[in-house]
């Protein structure tokens, strides 16, 4: 299963809940729910270089981890010089 390799941010399942009829705002008589079927909410996980424990890794990390600072991407190395 994916999840992120900070925080631990798994799937979570709920609802895709499924409506007919008119808003009554709009003259109709109300929204009716016709069914409601499970679906997954996946993490918006992304492949990082980050250092982990002293050790560069690759892994999945989530956005909000990254944008929050909890992660530390690992430099880059320095790209071979022609001689």
């Amino acid at each position: 299963m994916r999840h992120c390799a900070v925080c631990g941010k798994r799937p979570v399942i709920g609802h895709q809940v499924t409506h007919r009829g008119m808003l009554k705002v709009k003259g109709g008589v109300g929204r009716k729910t016709v069914r409601v079927n499970r679906r997954r909410f996946l993490p918006n996980l992304q492949r990082a270089t980050i250092l982990l424990n002293g050790a560069v890794r690759r892994v999945r990390v989530c956005t909000s981890c990254r944008k929050s600072g909890r992660v530390l991407v690992a430099p880059r190395r320095p790209a071979p010089r022609p001689a």
